[in-house]
């Protein structure tokens, strides 16, 4: 999953590039520090394109320790083998498809993979519905178009040809999200790592270094599932939920913490008994039974996905700074819990009540959680 910013990064209030502080800077700008230390240290055989090896990427991920003593803060917390499988799929002529459950930081990884392959993570497309071939392809200037004809200057270049053109990555969000007849236009662009330009009579060319990342909720199979040809494009990767209770409160903590200083949140302490019971509220109901595995729970509608955690907490934190008295507790973040079980007024409200009942009433040092709960219930 997600993980919290470095003491060594750039200030959350990073300046863009007109001087304005900017609210979210890009992975590359935010961790412009670590990467550069990264750079300094690496002297590991690069793939062609390139900024750092395949091992000093895997250690951006993960965090680590450079020989010097200076640290690399995590990104993900997960599987080592994943993001190593991750890296090395990058380094051949294959695409990546990260693959999961919503909040499971497909994206977030999906970022930092770009940043620190080839610093920028910014040649994005974003899938929708509506997504067009334009978005994927090219599209035109059409006031040129109409004044000079088929020209290489009324071409609009999308970002899948700028990254083919500078041997770079080029990001696909929620690939299943796009109609399926746009899905295949990437069949040619990453079997044969060309891009024809009919009207032209000519053809875009990778560069060595260009490869695609493209994130998918395994909860949309179906919506536009991905055909066989496209499929076998791509090395598919599942990122998993965090498997354990406190690797998931590790999480939350650290990128609560990162947003709350990005978004210059009055200092307030993270309070990690309320965490622990958000986080553990999330697992059980999810999961389907108690966390000592005696009871049976109906799990709600939607995902209770580690992200929607952060945000609870993130909302709860908000609260007791802005309206509180700077302490988290549990009638902060009860509001944002119910809310996001609550999904289906009907069948969603039946099962929180039947775990507010049956679970929460019975542990005792839940009480102020209960009563909470029974409030904005």
């Amino acid at each position: 999953m997600a993980e919290a910013g470095s003491p060594r990064s750039s200030d959350p209030t990073n300046a863009a590039p007109d001087g304005e502080a900017v609210l979210r800077p890009h992975a590359e700008r935010q961790f412009a520090d670590e990467l550069a230390l990264l750079a300094e240290h690496d002297d590991r055989p690069r793939p062609a394109g390139w900024r750092l090896s395949p091992w000093a990427v895997t250690i951006y991920l993960l965090g680590g320790e450079l020989p010097d003593g200076s640290m690399i803060t995590p990104k993900y917390v997960g599987p080592r083998r994943l993001m190593e499988v991750a890296v090395a799929t990058l380094a051949t002529d294959r695409a990546l498809l990260l693959l999961g459950v919503p909040g499971t930081a497909k994206t977030w990884v999906s970022e930092h993979l770009a940043a620190a392959v080839c610093g920028d993570s910014t040649l994005l497309v974003q899938g929708t519905a509506g997504t067009s071939e334009e978005a994927v392809r090219y599209g035109w200037n059409y006031a040129r178009l109409l004044a000079e004809g088929p020209s290489e200057r009324a071409l609009v270049p999308s970002p899948m040809i700028r990254a083919m053109r500078s041997g770079m990555v080029a990001r696909i969000e929620e690939l299943t999200r796009m109609p399926s007849d746009v899905q295949d236009t990437l069949i040619t662009i990453l079997s044969e790592k060309t891009l024809p330009v009919p009207e032209l009579n000519t053809e875009v060319q990778a560069r060595r270094g260009f490869t695609v990342i493209a994130t998918s909720n395994d909860r949309d199979r179906g919506v536009n599932e991905l055909s066989s040809a496209l499929r076998r494009r791509f090395n598919t990767v599942v990122l998993p939920l965090p498997a354990e209770t406190e690797e998931e409160v590790e999480i939350v903590s650290r990128r609560v913490d990162q947003i709350g200083r990005s978004l210059e949140l009055p200092q307030a302490p993270a309070g990690l008994e309320e965490i622990r019971r958000v986080v553990t509220v999330f697992r059980e109901l999810r999961s389907g039974t108690t966390a000592d595995g005696r009871t049976r729970l109906k799990s709600p509608s939607g995902t209770l996905s580690t992200a929607e955690a952060i945000s609870v907490i993130t909302n709860g934190l908000a609260l007791a700074a802005h309206f509180g008295d700077g302490v988290l507790r549990a009638a902060d973040v009860a509001g944002g819990i119910v809310g996001s079980v609550v999904q289906d007024p009907v069948s969603d409200r039946v099962v929180w009540q039947e775990y507010l009942e049956t679970v929460v009433r019975e542990r005792v040092e839940w009480r102020d959680f209960y009563r909470a709960c029974r409030e904005v219930s």
